[in-house]
Order: structure tokens, then C-alpha cells, then sequence
């Protein structure tokens, strides 16, 4: 099996470290191009406008200057020669990718392009409430579990599956639970301050609040010492308006 990694986090990032680790208990063909600096919340950007620059650090290793998606169209298009990888993994994100901050997470955009290349795709986050030692504990320990008994079970191409872990925090993992994508407030907090020089500038703070802790949510599941996972469709259309809305026009016109 042939595997291909990505992140928002970086190329550095401990969290791809430890994806690597995971990987290799799965296949010995693991491929690993990934940002060259952090890109949290880069989403399912492109670099349109500036050449996509990268370097090969290793065998099967690569960083690029660009976002998460780049880094997996430049691996499918460009960088590994065929056959093209059987699965992509994306993370392990540092922090949870939750309710509607998938929308925002660079990790789970990661994932949908491989998706969208009709290549099966795991996003992978681990819950930090801050930093100490064995913060990772509950991905090294359950990781290549889930990701081997995600890929038993099969599941369709148009569908990411988004996987967060708990915290250390909490009282050990409790179990395994699928469910479905949770709300969180919009917006986020802006922070307003002043350079050396007098200039105003604005900080996006990255906390945000949950809007509702539903129990068949991914946020409820986290914050109860579950792992999560969460299948996430391609594919935007809302069935049911759709269907609603296509007959009030067609009534009037």
C-alpha cells in the first residue's frame, strides 16, 4: 500500500512526526510532501499566482512553499510517479478540527483533495488543552488502530473521515464513536494592537467557542473522552432545500 502525507502544521511539525510513525505499521511506501511553514486555517486555498517552489529532503520527502492543497496536487500531478498512493492521511493536526472549524482547517482540506483525486482520506487532530509531556499519547496509542479499522470497513470516495482525539487531560480514551459534525459560533475574536512604530494591526484569535454540545456531536464526543470520527461529504447540495426551493420557483415562473 502506498501512503501519502500531508499537513497544515508544517513540514517540522511534531504531529507529522508522529503520522510517519503511524504509517510505517501500516505500509513501508510512505510518501511525505508538506508545507514548508505553518499554514493552520489555509482551508482549501491554491497558490494561483506564485510559482509552487519545493524541496526533496529525503527519500519520499518533500516540502513545498504553499498550503495543504498544493502540497497534495504537486504529490498526485507531479512529485509521485505512478502507481498513485492507495490512501492519504492529513495531520496530525494540533489541536481539534471540530464542528464548522473544519471549514477553516488546512488538515481536512488536505484530505478532500486526495479526495477529490478518488483516493480514500483521513484527516487526523489531536485535542491540546496545552502543552505538557505525552500530549500525543492518545493518537500514538490508537492511531494506526483506527486508520486500519477505517480502511476494513471501506467507505465511499466522495466522504472524508475526519478523526479527532481526546486529550490527555481527560481520564483515559473511552471508546470510539462516530458522529456527526457539531455548529460553532461564527466569527472569531479580533485582537487590536500597536507595532514599534505606532501602527495599528489585528491579531485573528483562533479560539472560538462551541455553539451548541449536542450527543451526537464531535465536540460532545471529544470532551467526554471519546475519540470522533466524523464522515464529511464532498458534495455542498442540501437534498431537502433543494427540493423545496426548486418548487416555489417552479410554481411562479
Amino acid at each position: 500500500m502506498r501512503i501519502l502525507l500531508a499537513n497544515d502544521d508544517g513540514f517540522g511539525a511534531p504531529g507529522l512526526k508522529r503520522l510517519e510513525s503511524i504509517a510505517r505499521t501500516i505500509s513501508s511506501d510512505i510518501w511525505v510532501v508538506a508545507p514548508d511553514s505553518d499554514k493552520s486555517g489555509a482551508s482549501h486555498s491554491l497558490s494561483l499566482d506564485v510559482p509552487l517552489r519545493y524541496r526533496q529532503l529525503g527519500d519520499q520527502m518533500f516540502s513545498v512553499a504553499g498550503t495543504p492543497t498544493d502540497c497534495v496536487l504537486l504529490a498526485l500531478l507531479e512529485l509521485i510517479p505512478p502507481p498513485k498512493p492507495d490512501l492519504i492521511l492529513a495531520g496530525v493536526n494540533a489541536g481539534t478540527n471540530l464542528g464548522d472549524d473544519v471549514t477553516y482547517s488546512g488538515t481536512v482540506a488536505a484530505a478532500i483533495e486526495g479526495s477529490l483525486h478518488r483516493i480514500p482520506a483521513i484527516a487526523l487532530s489531536q485535542h491540546i488543552v496545552k502543552p505538557a509531556p505525552g500530549i500525543w499519547q492518545p493518537v500514538e496509542q490508537y492511531g494506526a488502530m483506527v486508520i486500519k479499522r477505517l480502511l476494513s470497513a471501506g467507505w465511499p470516495l466522495h466522504v472524508v473521515i475526519n478523526v479527532n482525539f481526546p486529550s490527555i487531560s481527560q481520564n483515559g480514551v473511552r471508546g470510539i464513536t462516530f458522529c456527526r459534525q457539531g455548529k460553532g459560533k461564527p466569527g472569531s475574536k479580533i485582537t487590536r494592537r500597536l507595532d514599534p512604530k505606532g501602527r495599528e494591526y489585528c491579531w485573528i484569535d483562533s479560539v472560538r467557542s462551541c455553539e451548541e454540545l449536542s450527543e451526537d456531536s464531535d465536540r460532545f464526543a471529544i470532551e467526554n473522552g471519546f475519540i470522533s470520527l466524523t464522515p464529511l461529504r464532498l458534495n455542498l447540495t442540501d437534498e431537502q432545500i433543494l427540493a423545496d426551493l426548486s418548487q416555489e420557483v417552479d410554481s411562479v415562473i
